[in-house]
């Protein structure tokens, strides 16, 4: 980024976190990194070992994705819970090519699991550039075709249904909620987009604001958007599905949630999608956190401002749900 752009500034509890990472050297990402950056921290039984103990149990289920192909969903709730309730369908980031569906769950934990007796259930779609666009969306698509389908074997609510995404996963969210819109599928009762990544075009100023610095910057989401859409990226010949920040039509759309940081490339997409749903009359909250960089709640979930992220969510949520509860 040339020193002449400016930007604004990273909030000083957060720019310690910027400073320790650049002591590592700049990130570039490659194709030969992506198995390594696919993987869990832990184990699949240590992780189950660390749900029991906070009163949370999983199980997989397998599922017809894309054209029929198998996919996995992991189902979290808590140990013993009986009845119908909520169903939060998560859709994990990694800019479209790596992350895990059975990463950062906990993070579900301070502003949903804790306080709110829902299900919590996680899909496994495949990722670029292996599987480039359509499948990531669809797969997404099909899995909660297949959860509103089978509702009562997991005890949700059809028309409870939320879906959740933070950043690639974001931008999944936000198409899987377009697709439902335009099939008639799942009528959802809520989307959640934290840092959603919208726009493959490359051309706000928050791209050329986050060029070589910061977490995700622009070299890194043009590498995602390169592995999931090819020679289509920014060109004319791509769906609102795969980039939901080419939708002219926004309306019919669920209760909205979506956030940023002041500070990351995906600030101006997140911004005017938010603008896009209220002048198509919907309903979205929309906050953008002062000197935040991508990821921060994540990767510094203990800094004042990650703090206020997190309980802005949770306060959101627990209105949702409230809601919900009095209409039925």
């Amino acid at each position: 980024m040339s020193d002449l752009t400016p930007r604004p500034a990273f909030d000083p509890e957060l720019a310690t976190f910027l400073t320790a990472l650049e002591a590592h050297g700049p990130l570039t990402l490659t194709t030969e990194m992506l198995p390594h950056l696919r993987g869990l921290d832990i184990t699949e039984d240590e992780l189950d070992e660390r749900l029991r103990a906070r009163g949370y149990e999983r199980r997989t289920l397998t599922v017809p994705g894309h054209l029929g192909d198998p996919i996995t969903l992991a189902v979290v709730q808590r140990i013993g819970r009986t009845g119908i309730t909520s169903a939060f369908y998560t859709i994990h980031g990694g800019g479209m090519v790596f992350g895990h569906y059975l990463g950062n769950l906990d993070s579900y934990e301070d502003w949903l699991l804790n306080d709110h007796d829902v299900v919590l259930i996680s899909v496994d779609y495949r990722l670029a550039p292996e599987y480039p666009d359509p499948y990531p969306v669809e797969d997404c698509y099909a899995g909660l075709a297949w959860v509103a389908a089978n509702a009562d074997a997991l005890d949700i609510d059809p028309e409870r249904i939320v879906v959740v995404g933070q950043s690639a996963g974001g931008g999944l969210a936000a198409g899987t909620a377009l697709l439902s819109r335009e099939r008639k599928g799942p009528a959802l009762m809520a989307q959640i987009l934290v840092s959603p990544m919208l726009d493959d075009r490359d051309c706000t100023v928050s791209t050329r604001q986050i060029d070589g610095i910061g977490v995700a910057d622009r070299q890194m989401t043009r590498f995602g958007w390169d592995a999931y859409l090819g020679s289509r990226r920014a060109g004319e010949d791509v769906s609102v599905f795969a980039a939901p920040a080419r939708a002219t039509d926004l309306s019919n759309l669920p209760r909205t949630y979506i956030d940023c940081g002041s500070v990351e490339v995906f600030r101006d997409e997140t911004v005017a999608y938010a603008s896009s749903i209220w002048a198509a009359g919907g309903d979205a909250e929309l906050h953008v956190w002062p000197g935040a960089f991508h990821g921060f709640t994540s990767m510094m979930p203990g800094a004042v401002i990650s703090r206020c992220a997190t309980a802005a969510l949770a306060d959101w949520t627990r209105r949702l749900l409230d809601i919900a509860t009095q209409s039925r």
